[in-house]
């Protein structure tokens, strides 16, 4: 009986086996991305030059790190011409974001087990990515591509990853939705601007950790077709997220409430890419929009010179609404606006649950206390770290308008071609200022000099000079060491960043893991007296207190 039931667990054993490596070798085999056919391969023979200390060129491309900072690169030609020159001029840096990034998911995702399988998740995921990009987009990657590191082979080839990277933002923003922190933007035009100029300000507020944001690109890029445009990117990236053209056309784009994706489609920094490329009003924009199938939802505010107002492009995985204010100001956040979506239940969990609408509030609330818009105003509002009425929220509060995680922050001014892009940190450093019109205009570079409209450059925020800002620092630098598993004083954790709703749940957390329930019962019952950002947080404080009070009673 034993021998036979040992022959029969084999059997099973074996089929089991079986079965999982052939799950494997399916999932190896679709998450195998071809390359695109490049009929004309002569790019790869370029070599990039350097003219003078500090900049390198190809032909009239060229990449630069600029005083303030922030690199610059202008490049031109055709689809896999361009990336290829991309990546040239930048390699440093494409490797250098690829690092960072992986570092980010190891942090995330210790296990080289998951890791494995996450790998293999998201090829599977993305084994369609292909079919949703156009051929333009996918030789430029290609070309791109060519530069990236030689250390991730394991992860993918060159071309496969820094496709499937363009996708990272989708995937992110669908699967943290409960725990979304989302960007905010605005804009105002005619009546409500000083000298009834277009103003669209941003904060782009993508965390991937404070390494993934130090090297920012502020890219011109003249493309051998539609038009020429800037966009605020990294190493490795051609999509949109910040971009204006030389129309006076800009798109940037604010997260939205999703449903878990199920497939592939494409990712939503190619579909602003193609709408700052290739329109140029906000018809085409629309009409752009709702050609391209998106896995998640997403808001695009598109202002245009040539209408003279902006709106937002409201997208589902499913459908597609627009949103006109029907006046001189428009305010984005992270819910839905127009009639079609406001009551999906998405957009209804979005509004209860998430910090959209106290953060919509309060910039309405701004914007009224401004009165006319002017482009210094619109950086302070960018800038603001407060709450309703002026509270107190404490800093890197997700309900107000600067939440200290930003990315970049931008304004444009459409009808004149004007950009000013933040530099560190976060959108505090001074906002330089671009005129396109000059860039543009540049025959190629030959010695290394700014580019930028000096004159027109907005100062640093005084507040980074000031004891509550080195506090703020300080606040950082213990809420990492909690997440590297070293010790802290929870008490100083809190003191340097007492109104912040999230000092007394770090604080808690880490008296309930040293098993010290009394002290942690403390710090989230102070947090709930506090102004928290979302649902999800406020529940993880009361489940805990809960948890606390039981333990400290054993």
């Amino acid at each position: 009986m034993k021998k036979r039931f040992l022959r029969r667990l084999l059997r099973v054993l074996a089929v089991i086996v079986l079965l999982f490596g052939l799950l494997f070798a399916y999932l190896v085999w679709v998450s195998d991305i071809p390359e695109p056919k490049i009929k004309d391969t002569a790019a790869l023979q370029l070599q990039r030059q350097q003219p003078d200390t500090g900049l390198y060129t190809i032909n009239n491309s060229w990449f630069r790190k600029s005083n303030s900072g922030l690199y610059e690169l202008y490049v031109e030609g055709a689809p896999f011409e361009r990336g290829v020159i991309n990546g040239k001029l930048s390699k440093e840096l494409v490797q250098l974001q690829e690092d960072y990034f992986s570092a980010q998911i190891n942090k995330m995702v210790p296990s080289k087990f998951y890791q494995h399988f996450l790998k293999y998740f998201i090829g599977f995921f993305n084994r369609k990515l292909p079919d949703y990009v156009t051929e333009e987009f996918k030789e430029e990657i290609y070309g791109v591509s060519r530069s990236a590191s030689d250390n991730y082979g394991y992860i993918g080839d060159k071309y496969q990853r820094i496709l499937n990277y363009h996708s990272a933002h989708d995937i992110g923003h669908a699967l943290q939705n409960l725990a979304l922190v989302g960007c905010t933007s605005f804009g105002t035009w005619g009546t409500a601007s000083a000298d009834s100029t277009m103003i669209i300000g941003r904060n782009f507020d993508f965390y991937v950790g404070d390494d993934f944001a130090k090297n920012k690109i502020v890219a011109f890029v003249s493309p051998s077709s539609g038009h020429k445009f800037m966009s605020v990117t990294w190493g490795g990236f051609i999509g949109v997220v910040s971009g204006m053209n030389e129309q006076g056309l800009t798109v940037t784009i604010n997260a939205a409430k999703s449903s878990y994706p199920t497939g592939a489609a494409t990712p939503v920094s190619l579909v602003a890419r193609e709408i700052v490329q290739y329109a140029k009003n906000i018809s085409e924009a629309i009409a752009i929009a709702k050609k391209r199938k998106m896995f998640v939802s997403e808001s695009f505010l598109v202002g245009s010179a040539a209408d003279n107002k902006a709106v937002i492009i409201e997208k589902t995985p499913d459908s597609l609404s627009v949103y006109d204010p029907n006046k001189n100001e428009i305010l984005c956040t992270n819910h839905f606006q127009s009639n079609a979506f406001w009551n999906s239940e998405p957009n209804k969990e979005m509004r209860e649950k998430s910090s959209s609408v106290y953060r919509y509030n309060r910039l309405n609330q701004l914007l009224t206390e401004n009165g006319k818009n002017s482009v210094q105003k619109t950086i302070d509002i960018l800038r603001n770290y407060r709450g309703m009425n002026n509270a107190d929220i404490g800093l890197g509060n997700e309900k107000a308008v600067n939440q200290f995680i930003a990315h970049h922050s931008i304004v444009f001014e459409p009808q004149k071609l004007l950009v000013w892009v933040s530099t560190s940190p976060w959108q505090l450093g001074p906002y330089v200022c671009y005129d396109l019109k000059k860039v543009f205009a540049l025959q190629g570079m030959k010695q290394n000099r700014e580019v930028n409209e000096a004159q027109y450059s907005i100062p640093a925020d005084p507040f980074i000079y000031t004891p509550e800002f080195k506090r703020f620092e300080q606040f950082r630098h213990y809420r990492a060491a909690i997440e590297e598993g070293k010790k802290i004083n929870p008490d100083s954790l809190v003191a340097d960043n007492p109104a912040f709703y999230n000092s007394y749940i770090l604080a808690g957390d880490y008296c309930f893991k040293n098993k010290e329930y009394k002290r942690a019962a403390a710090f989230y019952q102070k947090a709930l007296t506090l102004e928290i950002a979302n649902h999800g947080e406020r529940e993880h404080a009361e489940t805990m207190l809960k948890k606390s009070l039981e333990k400290s009673k054993n």
